[in-house]
């Protein structure tokens, strides 16, 4: 299983939210790129990036800022917040990023998340956030009818190999990951998982590498010194 650590950015800088708040942020640096570096010479070969500028107002702030980390980490990144619309997309791989994410967008324009997938195959993930079960959207703040674990069943026929599905109550805060739902998760076929949420203890790790899943994201817990990149890359091994 492969470790994603996270970089959230707003106004450049490197933040954290608690459950999507942007009144709950943490600032832990101003100097994204150096971030990215320190993880890429420890190993790592992704970067989970999400822009809460775009995600907010729809405004691609800090894409300068990422046309940077994709030129100069050495990472292959993954990036999220306020693609709608195919110009947003395209602004994002033009600038070097090598799959950018749909989220309240793939679930109010599903057709725009195939032609999307079609016209850029393999550089297309959705973002799916649920709480209690069901689909968030909007910053979390609006909660669908759509039941989460049926709409990222139907994500292959859709044309999407890769969902980065997480789990709200979690986000955070540090009290581990719901392995129920990606046991759940891991049996669909065709589809790339991506665990987010919660992620905090070696321990943590090697309960979603025993599911098989594709990757983990870490953000917080490595911020706060909870767990180095260097022990859970070496967790995610654990796949017995």
């Amino acid at each position: 299983m492969l470790i994603f650590p996270a970089i959230d950015l707003r106004d450049g800088r490197v933040v954290r939210l608690v459950e999507g708040d942007y009144d709950r942020m943490t600032v832990y640096g101003s100097d994204p790129i150096s971030v990215a570096k320190a993880y890429q010479e420890k190993g790592a070969e992704y970067l989970h990036v999400v822009d809460l500028d775009a995600a907010l107002d729809g405004r691609q702030k800090n894409l300068e800022v990422i046309g940077k980390l994709a030129a100069e980490s050495g990472l292959k990144l993954e990036v999220g917040g306020g693609v709608r619309d195919e110009a947003s997309a395209r602004h994002y791989l033009d600038a070097g990023v090598a799959r950018v994410i749909l989220g309240s967008a793939a679930i109010e324009r599903p057709g725009f998340m195939e032609d999307l997938a079609k016209r850029y195959p393999g550089q297309v993930a959705a973002g799916v956030d649920a709480r209690n079960g069901f689909v968030a959207i909007h910053g979390w703040k609006t909660i669908t009818d759509i039941a989460a674990f049926d709409f990222v069943n139907s994500l292959p026929q859709r044309g999407i190999d890769t969902v980065i599905y997480t789990d709200i109550s979690r986000d955070g805060k540090l009290q581990g990951p719901n392995t129920e739902a990606y046991e759940r998760l891991s049996r669909i076929k065709g589809l790339n998982i991506v665990a987010s949420g919660g992620v905090s203890t070696p321990q943590d790790i090697a309960a979603l590498a025993r599911l098989k899943l594709y990757a983990a994201i870490i953000g917080k817990a490595l911020y706060d010194g909870r767990i180095t990149l260097e022990e859970a890359m070496e967790a995610a091994k654990d796949d017995r």
